[in-house]
């Protein structure tokens, strides 16, 4: 008996450092003592304790055999006609199995939460992904291939009205060449109406180098050759270097404004004004022309992706007819020192991807207590 007592007494200290081989050799001192001498100890208990806590939820089933084996075994070959001591025995050995029992139970189903939950992020995660990338090719097809394809259209039409005593075929080609540019343009719109049905609300980035407002000048004479209107560039202010994002923004704003008056006011004179006023650039692109029409349709992404360039950098952008209902005006405002830069959030378009992230980051918060409770 005292060989026992030292192996219970030796293995207390134990648990604490190594609980798995402690628990082990506690439950087999333990059945060899209840055998042999018919006895438990306290040290042997205590030791079968501590290291029932310190394997955790982990160990639960583990923990529960360790615990419940020297009991069942002094109830199952303790003398017939036990008294009432032998129930009790058993029962404080079924208690901690039942307990622990439902502990695995509990920690399986947690971690089966766990796994669905990082399913439903990681997913929302790709796909977010994918929509800005979806995103970032409607814009780049809408500003630069749009612009360009426009611009075929109106020169070619500029072409053949200015070119005195053009031969028939030769007008009647550039009457198709412009036709065509037309309907390319019709179909690549409806080609980006699909692509924004289902990636409005992320933006994304792009690797290669993108111009700026260095390259104002470039755009400016581009346009003059195409429309043979009148384009002027009013600076004001003292230049202050700004966010490449800030650059690229401005940039296609002016560019995707030059378009719009190209198509909507063709012939009519054009100013772009940058100014630079204290912490802000604000910039202005206006044409004299006859102004909206009520009955222009409205389905182009053209705006609607000005706004969403200002917004990615924390400008704004304000468009309407200009003073007197004449002509069109498109208005924005950057910072010179751009904040972080952040995603513009159609209403609809939130709603479905914001309620989805809500609602993971508020499961996942709750599991997270859950755990630590």
């Amino acid at each position: 008996m005292v060989v026992g007592l030292l192996c219970l007494s030796t293995a207390l200290p134990l648990a604490f450092l190594r609980p798995l081989a402690a628990g082990v050799t506690v439950t087999t001192a333990s059945v060899g003592s209840l055998l042999i001498f018919e006895t438990l100890t306290l040290a042997g208990l205590a030791a079968q304790l501590v290291a029932q806590y310190r394997l955790g939820r982990g160990g639960a089933v583990l923990s529960a055999a360790l615990l419940g084996t020297p009991f069942l075994v002094l109830a199952l070959t303790g003398p017939d006609g036990a008294d009432h001591r032998v129930r009790v025995v058993l029962v404080a050995a079924l208690a901690p199995l039942a307990a622990f029992a439902g502990l695995a139970a509990r920690s399986h189903e947690q971690n089966r939460r766990h796994s669905a939950i990082r399913e439903v992020i990681d997913g929302t995660r790709w796909e977010n992904a994918a929509r800005g990338e979806r995103v970032r090719i409607v814009r780049e097809l809408h500003d630069v291939v749009g612009h360009h394809i426009s611009m075929i259209a109106v020169q070619a039409e500029t072409a053949r009205i200015a070119t005195a005593g053009m031969p028939a075929e030769g007008a009647e080609r550039l009457l198709g060449i412009g036709d065509t540019a037309r309907a390319a343009l019709t179909e690549m719109r409806r080609l980006l109406g699909v692509l924004r049905e289902d990636a409005e609300s992320v933006t994304g980035g792009d690797r290669r180098p993108q111009p700026d407002l260095g390259q104002l000048h470039e755009l400016l004479e581009e346009a003059r050759k195409a429309s043979a209107t009148s384009i002027r560039l009013i600076l004001s202010g003292s230049p202050s270097a700004l966010d490449p994002g800030v650059e690229l923004a401005a940039y296609r704003i002016v560019q995707e404004s030059l378009t719009n008056a190209r198509k909507h006011a063709t012939g009519a004179a054009v100013d772009v004004e940058l100014g630079y006023a204290g912490d802000a650039l604000h910039l202005r692109v206006r044409d004299n022309g006859p102004g909206p029409p009520h009955d222009r349709p409205t389905g182009g992404h053209g705006l609607l992706g000005m706004r969403e360039r200002a917004s990615a950098v924390g400008g704004d952008v304000r468009t309407g007819p200009g003073f007197g209902g004449g002509g069109f005006v498109v208005e924005a405002r950057f910072p010179i020192r751009t904040p972080e830069p952040t995603t513009p959030e159609p209403h609809h378009a939130r709603s479905d991807d914001a309620r989805a992230h809500d609602a993971s980051s508020h499961e996942a918060r709750a599991l997270m207590t859950e755990e630590n409770s």
